[in-house]
């Protein structure tokens, strides 16, 4: 009784602002808060990261109300409804986001990835700023229907990349760019552990009072409950979840995406242990080949999660320093979001790096409510976190359905791959069809 969603039909809810369940009653103008008003924030999602930026938000009490808190899990949003006993208190997004049209201003989603493309749309078509956390969506067709259409109603939008705040991010981006380490033609990042692949679910208790597990599960398949999913482990399974990939994957490529001003690869592939149709890998390999932009060259970026190193460094004796390496044709940067080095370290002894240009911005959330009174764009809004979450999610698709393929981003098709067609476009079950 799922319908798949289309590019067709994504496109014409971007183009009229008004589709079925996603993106309300019809086309809405946007409300944009004075320099002198709060901006009226909703939440969706109050655990975990969402409790996080619920309080990210709600400290910059000069810029913003809280009005509407929406979880389906009253143990997890507790401490939120005793912190803010003034705003209404929802189950469904939907029904708040209906009831208090008038009233809300912006929206923070900070629920499981499977949830994020529902409600984001669903606020974005009744003209509502958003702030989403990484990663966008939990498919490639959503985060391109959501990217489209905060251009289209001209939303203030962040996704939840806090780290791109950081100072040494900055001055990262400035070597890069003033050609310290010349032309740039390979990129490794990494992330280490071996998260994912979860024990297979053996107990399946009463669903907790205090839970509504049919909005939990949303546009996913129906299942029962167990708490093997609920309230974090949800991360490593297909339905819900995109693996270690998807949780570090927009942070860490973030550095190489600004740096070098990426957007969407042209080649896909991908590697690891056998697939489990259910379950996330421990591991995984992606590379993704990006054509030249302007006068920078093409460049491969190898985006690894798991123990261990990717063989390509260790073949080559690269060195290990950081989470990011860049390859460049006078030599090597490493680094993370808070250190960097260059190498060779004894060519690069008496270096002096460009002077900073790229000031550091506001507190990350306050720079987004800036931006929803009328500032200028986030700066992980989704004009640029859009084919940076897409690149993330690619690395999956490819793993998964065991083959490489060629991309053809405007499209939206891996070339010649034609299972990776229900994966890039998902099925959502009977009552949440778009």
């Amino acid at each position: 009784m799922s319908r798949r969603i289309t590019r067709r039909r994504m496109l014409q809810g971007t183009a009229m602002g008004g589709v079925g369940l996603c993106l309300g009653r019809g086309a809405r103008l946007v409300r944009a808060a004075s320099a002198n008003e709060k901006v009226n924030v909703a939440f969706v999602g109050l655990g975990g990261q969402g409790g996080s930026n619920l309080g990210g938000v709600s400290k910059h009490r000069d810029m913003a109300n809280v009005v509407a808190l929406c979880d389906v899990d009253d143990v997890r949003a507790g401490k939120a409804y005793v912190a803010f006993g003034r705003a209404k208190k929802y189950y469904d997004y939907r029904k708040m986001l209906d009831e208090m049209e008038k009233e809300i201003d912006a929206v923070v989603v900070s629920t499981p990835d499977h949830t994020h493309f529902h409600a984001a749309m669903k606020a974005m078509g009744m003209g509502k700023h958003l702030y989403c956390e990484k990663p966008m969506a939990h498919a490639i067709a959503e985060v391109r229907a959501m990217t489209e259409l905060a251009a289209k109603k001209k939303l203030a939008t962040q996704l939840g990349c806090q780290r791109h705040e950081k100072e040494n991010m900055r001055r990262i981006v400035e070597l890069i760019q003033s050609g310290a380490i010349g032309d740039v033609t390979e990129v490794f990042a990494r992330k280490g552990g071996d998260r994912g692949m979860p024990e297979m679910p053996t107990e399946f208790p009463p669903v907790p009072s205090t839970l509504k597990w049919d909005l939990w599960l949303g546009p996913a398949t129906e299942r029962r409950y167990t708490p093997d999913y609920v309230p974090y482990k949800w991360r490593f399974w297909w339905d819900f979840g995109t693996g270690e990939t998807g949780n570090w994957g927009c942070h860490i490529l973030d550095i190489p995406f600004w740096a070098l001003d990426l957007k969407y690869p042209t080649k896909v592939s991908a590697s690891g242990p056998p697939v489990d149709k259910e379950r996330t890998p421990k591991a995984m390999s992606s590379r993704f080949e990006f054509p030249a932009r302007g006068s920078k060259p093409p460049v491969t970026l190898h985006w690894v999660h798991g123990k261990g190193l990717p063989p390509e460094m260790t073949e080559r004796n690269l060195p290990t320093f950081g989470s990011v390496l860049f390859v460049g044709s006078k030599g090597m940067l490493a680094c993370d979001f808070d250190k960097r080095k260059l190498y060779p370290e004894e060519k690069f002894a008496e270096f002096k790096g460009p002077e900073p240009t790229i000031p550091v911005p506001p507190d990350f959330r306050r720079e987004w409510l800036l931006a929803v009174k009328g500032g200028k764009p986030a700066s992980v809004n989704f004009d640029y976190s859009g084919p940076l979450t897409e690149t993330v999610l690619l690395g999956n698709v490819a793993y998964r359905v065991g083959q490489g393929f060629d991309w053809d981003a405007k499209a939206m098709k891996a070339v010649g791959c034609a299972g990776a067609e229900g994966l890039i476009r998902p099925t959502y079950r009977k009552g949440w069809e778009v």
